[in-house]
């Protein structure tokens, strides 16, 4: 028999083992992309709301500086170099660059 001619009996039968497939698809999906990034939204977003004055940070953008002063507005000032200001929104910083920074740092010297 060809493998054709198999999936054609096959079909006749009850749908569970479809089903059980599709639900396995979707677990894989989702325990493999939602999940990690939904866990690191909420880690950036907890970042975000802990920030303080002196924190070297990088936005989105890729621009590197040090946090000058938090606004009530939701906003920051980011020093980018002495004496040079940029307002930007917090919902703009991607990460923490001291602490990626030592990670870097570890990772190569094990």
């Amino acid at each position: 028999m060809t493998l054709t001619a198999i999936l054609l009996q096959a079909g006749s039968s009850s749908g569970y083992p479809q089903i059980i497939l599709l639900v396995g698809m979707v677990l894989v999906f989702w325990l493999f992309m939602i999940r990690p990034q939904a866990k690191k939204a909420k880690m950036a977003k907890q970042f975000q709301e802990n920030m303080q004055k002196g924190e070297k940070i990088v936005t989105i953008a890729g621009i590197h500086g040090t946090v000058n002063k938090i606004n009530e507005d939701g906003t920051i000032m980011l020093e980018t170099s002495p004496g040079s200001y940029l307002k930007i929104e917090k919902s703009a910083i991607s990460m923490e660059w001291t602490n990626q920074a030592n990670k870097a740092v570890t990772a190569t010297t094990k």
